[in-house]
């Protein structure tokens, strides 16, 4: 039997919930929300939904399944949180854009970039998965990248001179990467109407698809088909 799979986009103001591509719910997060309030939400807003396992997308550093730390836009207690034992069911938990990045990706190497409060990254290759923290990079004037490529740069910078930024700042990462191709993803790459070579925009839909691919099985070896680092 198929078992089914229920996909958690968790942001800094919405968690999405979805069973398919078109079939979404969702609920507000913020400041104040943290695991134990995330459970009840995800309990009552899931109501009438049949699922056998659960991915999340959390927008923090994650190692082998375990939270490193709070994140920046949401509430406390999220490390050391059992999602297993309060949900009831089979969990994976992944880095947000790490479960995006996953969901993008169409072969050889590939940098994932995401474009929203602040910078999302992760490396795709082979059946290789790896999450990134770029957005704390060191950059220009003694500020991390992020606070050029992100919510902060489009204010500091306008429009304009934020699109030569993340230009700049894609072709350079790409370099450094050794990657293939770059994909934009993140809420703000709506922003450009045309992008460089070798640079592909992104879906948010695709972090639907990450989540269902973290639970597929290498039919030769009859294990986890895709290795997170």
């Amino acid at each position: 039997m198929n078992k089914k799979t229920l996909v958690i986009d968790i942001g800094g103001t919405h968690v999405k919930l979805m069973m398919q591509r078109r079939e979404q719910r969702q609920f507000d997060s913020g400041a104040k929300m943290g695991p134990r309030q995330f459970v009840r939400k995800v309990k009552t807003t899931t109501e009438g939904w049949n699922f056998d396992k659960i991915s999340i997308g959390f927008p923090s550093p994650i190692r082998q399944g375990h939270i490193l730390r709070n994140p920046k836009h949401l509430g406390e207690g999220w490390v050391g949180f059992d999602f297993r034992k309060r949900l009831k069911k089979p969990v994976q938990i992944i880095n947000d854009a790490a479960m995006q990045a996953l969901g993008s990706y169409n072969g050889r190497r590939m940098l994932f970039l995401g474009l929203g409060t602040g910078l999302g990254s992760a490396l795709v290759w082979e059946k290789t998965l790896m999450p990134l923290e770029l957005g704390d990079l060191p950059y220009r004037e003694g500020d991390i990248i992020e606070n050029f490529l992100g919510i902060p740069g489009l204010e500091r910078l306008g429009e304009k001179g934020w699109k030569r930024e993340v230009v700049y700042a894609v072709a350079q990462l790409k370099k450094s990467f050794i990657a293939d191709y770059v994909v934009l993803g993140g809420g703000n790459v709506h922003r450009f109407n045309k992008l460089p070579k070798d640079v592909e925009r992104g879906r948010n839909e695709n972090a639907f698809l990450g989540g269902i691919r973290l639970w597929e099985i290498d039919p030769r070896t009859r294990k986890t088909k895709w290795h997170v680092l």
